[in-house]
């Protein structure tokens, strides 16, 4: 039995639990504009639980003369509607009196923001929803994210006016919900599915000279979607992990925290914690450990602090100077509220005061995990420079179009017209549908008349996979004998010969059996890619290269099998099948996932509740930052992130300690969300290096190569010219941000040798420091 099998219940908890046993389950299926599938999945689920025993109905469904969710009522019984009209438009109200006579387990109710008709009992379908949920009742039911309240007029201000709601519900409906799946769907799914007629739109969404049906439109409904879900998932992880008395950040999402004086540079820690909150899409707090007797100029530094951090959308508190020392405050702060980066200023101290007294950087950094310490530049390098960066537009080449191409540009062009096209479906953990999604969409594509193939498919043996196959057909894979043993792969050779349209490729972390062509599967489907067949593709996200750190944190498992970024950036299309925890798990425990013998272990392990909930959130919210590379990849004139340095570098130290990795692969993450050069360096210091060194040297190159970074090797004689040839390089390379690593030498060490981190913070005052914990 799990740790919380064991765990007594509190008196609410038990209270709770009695009111959720007389009430109906509540399932909410959220899209991000109509055409995302929600009534076809809602009818499909319907149809699994019907198929399983239960008693299901539909009460209403607005099927909008779509043939394949026609096709979805299969057998379905149907409780007519009640009809009524509304300024000359035909509505339809749940006949809820006839629902409880029926007295169904399950009934079916589509768009979940309907008023009634005014003289039925209760005014909203939500509030038949909630009056057939109290009588026992379970519900799934649809609603798009714009639809909510509180999303509502934000959807509406980032399509530039053309959302249209006759009818909201409120904000905190998907907190309500026993569990709310997400449809993710691409852009051009959706306009693939408007040109073929798939979808209706109705007056509301044409209205306007430019509907809502525009690409850009659906890619930032798309990303609000993913990103409020991602908060509401958040919410309940900061909830388990109280419950369950865990501390420090989750390492699912950001959390900046923003340390200020009443003094005149608080507003520029605030502006750069507030770029960096926007780049990592976190949230951002701003607090001030003040006296009670406040002098004229600290009012007057509070008050334009205040309205800074209400502009920024940030949340600011002030609280009073304790017995504690600064830093000891900071991080019971910090530890508090989940902080996972620290902003603070340069230290005022001398090297003689930090000697007496010690570094509060260093204190800081001692009593913390999991919390990186940014401090922020002071003073520029030349004068009349600005500290803070501000947002730059980028001179656009000019090209001449009568220039001729040379013969490498010409082989280029051809290449990437030939290209096939990749799309990946991502998933928070196993089990949540990505290959039996991908199946399905191969039949679909089959009965298009798009030769498509199975070049790889790993089912697991799980029933409703196998079951997807249908008629598709299979390339068989190549036998490899390995130490006695033979073993199979994807047979890349056969795929390319027989030359389809299409190929289905599970697994793209996959690392291959020695003696293969390739190392890893993502290399065999670049050359299938090359060769102009394009691939449909599976992959978790712990299996993301940059994540590494993140997921070890939330899991405790170091995943070795991983996928570089740059293979998802180049990817034409990433889809996340997303699934609630709770419903997850029920498919562990059903044995629809893994073996009976591995059922218990893995629910006490990586399928453990505070885990799904963590990697579920750090799934949204990495799809919901790919969709807003692609929007700006389009050259859209407003962004949902802050500003950036036109030209900002950046410059990772490394040493050949185990943390090394972390920092290229923050190194990277941070670069990549800035648009900027990085650097990884390295000084060696003594000849020759040993067997052990030299492959931690290698290791740290070609991570670096991987991830799309520039790897500098740098030598001295001498170690104590190890920092004057660090600081020298950082200089000519024009670094704007430094990362290093924590500290390893203890407080006696640093007051004999000196502190590596506060050296370099006197000596770069001119460059934001990134200090990555350890």
């Amino acid at each position: 039995m799990s740790e919380e099998g064991f765990r007594r219940k509190t008196s609410e908890e038990i209270l709770q639990s009695i009111q959720k046993i007389r009430k109906g389950h509540l399932k909410i299926i959220l899209g991000a504009v109509s055409g995302t599938g929600k009534t076809y999945y809602m009818l499909q689920e319907g149809n699994i639980l019907k198929k399983r025993g239960l008693d299901v109905v539909i009460g209403i469904v607005s099927t909008s003369n779509r043939p394949k969710t026609i096709e979805q009522i299969g057998c379905l019984e149907i409780i007519p509607s009640i009809e009524w009209l509304n300024k000359g438009e035909v509505k339809y109200d749940l006949d809820v009196d006839a629902i409880m006579a029926r007295n169904p387990e399950v009934v079916l109710v589509d768009d979940l923001s309907h008023r009634n008709r005014p003289e039925a009992p209760r005014a909203t379908r939500l509030d038949d929803i909630n009056y057939l949920l109290n009588m026992k009742i379970s519900v799934i039911t649809s609603v798009n994210i714009y639809e909510l309240e509180g999303v509502r007029g934000i959807a509406d201000k980032l399509t530039g006016g053309r959302v249209r709601v006759n009818c909201s519900v409120p904000e905190d409906t998907l907190a309500l919900a026993d569990e709310v799946k997400l449809l993710d769907v691409t852009p051009e799914v959706i306009l693939s599915r408007l040109q073929e007629g798939d979808i209706e739109i109705s007056h509301e969404e044409n209205r306007g000279r430019d509907n809502l049906f525009h690409r850009n439109n659906l890619a930032v409904l798309r990303e609000l979607a993913l990103r409020f879900l991602a908060g509401e998932v958040n919410d309940a992880l900061d909830e388990y992990r109280e419950k369950h008395g865990m501390i420090g950040p989750s390492g699912a999402s950001e959390k900046i925290l923003v340390t200020v004086q009443y003094h005149w540079n608080g507003s520029i820690l605030i502006r750069r914690g507030q770029q960096i909150s926007k780049r990592l899409g976190g949230e951002l707090l701003v607090v001030c450990f003040a006296n009670k007797n406040l002098s004229k100029n600290e009012q007057t530094f509070k008050r334009s602090i205040i309205k800074l951090v209400e502009k920024v959308g940030g949340d600011f508190e002030e609280l009073p100077i304790g017995h504690d020392s600064v830093a000891d405050q900071i991080v019971r702060y910090a530890t508090e509220h989940n902080v996972t980066r620290i902003v603070m200023g340069q230290s005022k101290r001398t090297r003689w005061e930090e000697i007496a007294y010690g570094s509060i950087i260093n204190k800081i950094l001692r009593k913390t995990r999991n919390i990186d310490l940014f401090i922020v530049a002071d003073r520029a390098e030349k004068a009349g420079e600005r500290v803070i960066p501000t947002k730059q537009m980028k001179n656009k080449e000019v090209t001449n179009p009568y220039r001729r191409l040379t013969l490498k540009e010409l082989e280029e062009e051809i290449n990437n017209i030939n290209r096939g096209t990749l799309k990946v479906y991502i998933g928070a953990a196993p089990g949540v549908g990505k290959t039996y999604t991908m199946l399905r969409e191969a039949n679909e594509l089959n009965k298009k008349g798009i030769d498509i193939v199975i070049g790889l498919l790993e089912t697991h043996g799980r029933k409703e996979t196998i079951e997807q196959v249908g008629s598709l057909e299979f390339i068989s894979r190549k036998k490899i004998f390995y130490k006695g043993t033979t073993l199979e792969e994807m047979d890349t050779v056969a795929i390319i010969k027989r030359n389809p349209e299409v190929v289905l490729v599970d697994e793209l972390a996959h690392t291959n059996v020695p003696g293969s062509n390739y190392h890893k599967r993502y290399e065999d489907v670049d050359d299938i890619l090359k060769s102009g067949i394009s691939v449909i593709s599976t992959m978790n996200i712990q299996h993301l290269e940059s994540l590494n750190d993140s997921v070890e944190q939330i899991t405790g498992v170091r995943v070795r099998e991983t996928v570089p970024d740059h293979i998802l950036r180049t990817a034409d299309e990433i889809e996340l099948i997303d699934i609630s925890p709770k419903a997850l798990r029920e498919r562990m425990k059903e044995g629809r996932i893994y073996a009976p013998i591995k059922i218990d272990q893995s629910l006490n392990n990586f399928f453990k509740t505070g885990n799904l909930i963590a990697l579920r959130e750090l799934a949204l919210r990495e799809v919901a930052d790919d969709v807003d590379e692609r929007l700006e990849a389009w050259e859209r004139k407003r962004t949902l992130r802050g500003p950036w340095r036109q030209q900002e570098v950046i410059f990772v130290c490394t040493n050949l300690r185990p943390d090394s990795e972390r920092l290229i692969r923050r190194g990277f993450r941070i670069a990549y969300r800035l648009k900027a050069a990085w650097y990884v360096a390295h000084v060696k210091d003594h000849h020759p290096l040993t067997n052990e060194e030299e492959q931690k040297l290698s290791k740290i190159q070609q991570l670096t190569e991987r991830l799309g970074g520039v790897f500098e090797l740098y030598e001295t004689n001498d170690r104590r010219h190890v920092f004057r040839k660090l600081v020298s390089e950082m200089n000519e390379k024009k670094a704007t941000q430094v990362i290093i690593g924590q500290s390893a030498r203890t407080r006696w060490e640093e007051i004999i040798k000196g502190s590596v981190t506060q050296r370099l913070l006197r000596e770069v005052r001119h460059m934001d420091v990134l200090v990555v914990a350890d």
